[in-house]
Parts: structure tokens; sequence; C-alpha cells
């Protein structure tokens, strides 16, 4: 599978959640998360908990670029992730948590996340399908930044974990 993603600082969460809903993005909910990363070659592979839902394996490879990038990706069940990595434990990278507000615009999911440590962040993913080819995903994209340029900060161009593991090696203040 694949998307493209976008993620920026959000400079304020509580003015992001009507703008998104004001430009017709519809509410799923929200979610507390917990991300566990593992160490994989040439890839990313992360352990995704989230109350109330089933275990999710996710493997994936993007590049580090703070515009909008494509990802491809794949889900795994627990037995599918067990099956495909092995059942011995893999080791553990870091542990990310986040609060997610999860709303849905058309084909891009819009994440509004809190996350433990870091901060308040903007993700959007565009599924790239045969309906929805890379291009008009990008345009997607650059609609809804457009739309959120009043909340938006500094574009992202690496993952949660990479936020994290870098704030671990500053040296305290």
């Amino acid at each position: 599978m694949r998307n493209v993603e976008f993620k920026a600082e959000l400079r304020d969460l509580t003015l992001a959640l009507p703008i998104c809903l004001e430009l017709g993005a519809k509410m799923v909910g929200t979610l507390e998360q917990t991300d566990t990363y593992y160490r994989v070659a040439d890839a990313r592979l992360k352990k995704r908990e989230t109350v109330g839902e089933p275990t999710e394996w996710i493997f994936y490879q993007r590049p580090d670029e703070s515009k909008p990038k494509l990802s491809q990706f794949m889900i795994y069940s627990e037995a599918e992730a067990h099956e495909r990595f092995g059942i011995s434990p893999l080791p553990v990278w870091l542990v990310v948590k986040k609060s997610r507000e999860l709303l849905l615009y058309g084909n891009v999911r819009i994440h509004l996340d809190r996350v433990e440590e870091l901060g308040d962040f903007i993700e959007m993913e565009a599924m790239v399908t045969k309906a929805c080819g890379e291009a008009a995903c990008r345009d997607a994209i650059a609609r809804l930044r457009a739309a959120l340029a009043p909340v938006l900060g500094e574009p992202i161009s690496c993952g949660y974990s990479d936020l994290l593991a870098r704030a671990a090696e500053q040296p305290a203040a």
C-alpha cells in the first residue's frame, strides 16, 4: 500500500479541530496509542497498540523529507506479524505515546496528535488508489495545508520516534 504523508508542528491544537470540521472533515474519534519501534534493516517497524482496538504491526519505508512524501507500508495483525517477523522478541528501539484526534477528509486521514515529551503535531495521510492517484493525493494535502496555515508550525521531515531519539541525545539544560 502507498500513501502521501505530510507532518508538521501544530501551533494551536484547539483551533486546528474546528478548522478541519469547517472544511468538511468528519471526526472519527480520539485514540490513545502506544507505538513500540523496533530496529530493522532498510525500513521501519512499529507495533501500534490502540486502546479498544486490535494490535497492528506497521512496516514502512519513506524518505525523511519535510515536504509531502510517498510512503510504502504494510499493516499486519499480531498473528501475521509473528509469521512475518518471528516469535522471538525483536530489539526495541523506543516507545512513543500519543493522544490522536482522527478525522477523515475524503481519502485523507488527518491526525491531530499530542505526543508525550514532544508536543502537538498534525499528520496528513492520503491513500494512493486507482481512483485517487499520487498527484491527486498531493493536491488534497496542499489544499489542507493552505486551509490550516494559521495553525501549522514547521514541517517535520522524520517520525516521532526520530524526534524522541534526538531529544534523548540532547544534553540536559
